[in-house]
Parts: C-alpha cells; sequence; structure tokens
C-alpha cells in the first residue's frame, strides 16, 4: 500500500510577531494627533493676546491655524512612525539573530555537502522566517529520501511544495501593516490638498466680503492651505521612505528563500540518481 507524504510541520514562531490589530494604532494616534493641535499648538501662549481666533504669534499658532486638517494629517504621521517602529522589530525579528548574507552563504554550503544536521543546528541558531522554511524544506528532503514509493521529480516537486507552503506561511508577518503605510503615502497628499482647498476657499471668502479684503481673514485662509499642504508633503514622504526602506528588508528575505530553496532541490537531483 503506498504512503503519502506529508508536508513538514512548520517551526513554532518565535519573536515580535507584529501587531495585528493596526486599527487600535490608528486610533491611539488619531487621540494623539488631535491633542497635539488642540492642545499644543493651539495653546493660547501661542497668540497674540491669548486669543485662538487671533493672530498666531509663533509657528505652533500659525500650523494651528491650519484647521482640523493638522490633526488629520498628524493622526496620519504619527500613524506612520508608529507602524514605522512595529515593522522594524517585526521585521528584525523575523530575519534571524545572523546576518542574512552570512546565514545564506553557509546553509548553502551545508546543504550542499548533504550536512543536514548541521543545517539544522545552525536555523536553531539563526531562528526567524528564513530559518523556519529551511528547516521545514529539509525536513521534507529527509522525508521523501527515505520514501520509496515517489519517483525522482514527484521528490524535487515535494521538496518545492513544502518549501513554498512554508514560506507563504511566513510571508503575512513579514508584509502585516504594509498595505495601511503604502495608503498614508496617498493619504498625506490627498489630505494635504483637502486643507488646501479649504484654506483657499476661506481667502477667496475674505476677498469677497463687503467688496474688499479683510486681511485677518486672507492671512488666516492663507496659511491654513500653505500649513496644510507642507504637513501633508511631509506626512506622504516620510511614509514613502518607510514603505520603500521595508519593502527593501522584505524583498532581501524573499531573495534568500527563493535561492535557499532553488539550492535545496537542486542538491537533491544532482545527489540522487533514481527514475
Amino acid at each position: 500500500m503506498a504512503t503519502t507524504t506529508k508536508a513538514a510541520a512548520p517551526a513554532k514562531k518565535s519573536g515580535f510577531q507584529g501587531v495585528k490589530a493596526a486599527w487600535i494604532i490608528l486610533v491611539i494616534c488619531a487621540i494623539a494627533g488631535y491633542s497635539v493641535w488642540y492642545f499644543v499648538m493651539g495653546n493660547p501662549d501661542n497668540f497674540v493676546g491669548g486669543d485662538r481666533s487671533g493672530h498666531p504669534a509663533n509657528l505652533l499658532g500659525t500650523v494651528y491655524k491650519g484647521g482640523f486638517v493638522v490633526g488629520l494629517i498628524l493622526t496620519l504621521l504619527f500613524t506612520v512612525i508608529c507602524l514605522g517602529i512595529e515593522r522594524f522589530f517585526a521585521i528584525k525579528s523575523a530575519s534571524g539573530k545572523i546576518n542574512l548574507a552570512k546565514f545564506t552563504a553557509q546553509v548553502k554550503g551545508l546543504i550542499k555537502e548533504q550536512k543536514f544536521a548541521e543545517a539544522d543546528a545552525l536555523c536553531d541558531k539563526m531562528q526567524g522566517s528564513v530559518a523556519n522554511v529551511v528547516k521545514a524544506s529539509i525536513k521534507m528532503y529527509q522525508t521523501v529520501e527515505g520514501d520509496n514509493t515517489l519517483k525522482k521529480a514527484a521528490k524535487i516537486a515535494k521538496i518545492q511544495q513544502a518549501h513554498e507552503e512554508a514560506t507563504q506561511l511566513e510571508m503575512p508577518t513579514l508584509q502585516m501593516n504594509m498595505p495601511m503605510v503604502a495608503t498614508i503615502v496617498s493619504l498625506g497628499t490627498l489630505t494635504a490638498l483637502f486643507g488646501t482647498v479649504l484654506g483657499m476657499i476661506g481667502s477667496f471668502q475674505a476677498l469677497s466680503a463687503g467688496g474688499g479684503a479683510d486681511s485677518m481673514a486672507l492671512s488666516a485662509g492663507i496659511s491654513e492651505a500653505l500649513v496644510n499642504t507642507a504637513s501633508g508633503i511631509l506626512t506622504s514622504w516620510v511614509a514613502t521612505v518607510v514603505y520603500n526602506f521595508f519593502s527593501n528588508k522584505i524583498d532581501k528575505l524573499t531573495y534568500a528563500l527563493d535561492e535557499i530553496g532553488f539550492t535545496i532541490a537542486a542538491t537533491y537531483d544532482s545527489t540522487h540518481n533514481e527514475a
């Protein structure tokens, strides 16, 4: 009776896995953003005569004049910063405790020499997502090696399948919350545009009032437009840097996994002569 080769069970994940409920971060950052806008920037000391509706006495007062949109932009900025910190620790944990390039070179050498016990021990030392995938692939390699019911091509396919399945189990940890960062890249600019339009509307209303320009209302409208433009661009800039930085980190991990997976399958192909 033929036996079925089961996929190797994935290694138990350890270390920081990331924050799954990212909406909690968004809510906390919204509270922080509007608190900074209203209580810090809107402090009466930042305005001439201590009146929020009056002329700003410093830069904080000027930024406050950007209106409620400033609080929204601060929410997005704080969220990006928090998610950047969260992704830093999550990807650092997934990357393992040994330099990725060094680990990749060492484990490939051990696999080519068929020193699987040493490779497995190296994975235990490395830890992280790459090590988990390599351990699953090695386990399947050893499993199919003793299975006489499968042909060589089927065994190689099993090894590749185990590698791909283990990779797919690790990818959510690596990519978690990255879509939110990518969304903020666009939202920062769009929110800035929204605030700018509101500021320009205020400016045109001041120009049309009573046939002459109300200088206070006109300056407030211009300030609102420019503050929102600047703060929104800053938020998008930070979000773009965070997204590209961690995307590059994830790509490096993915390339390392593909490289090791190819080595494992190629090693079996070159060291076994069965049909």
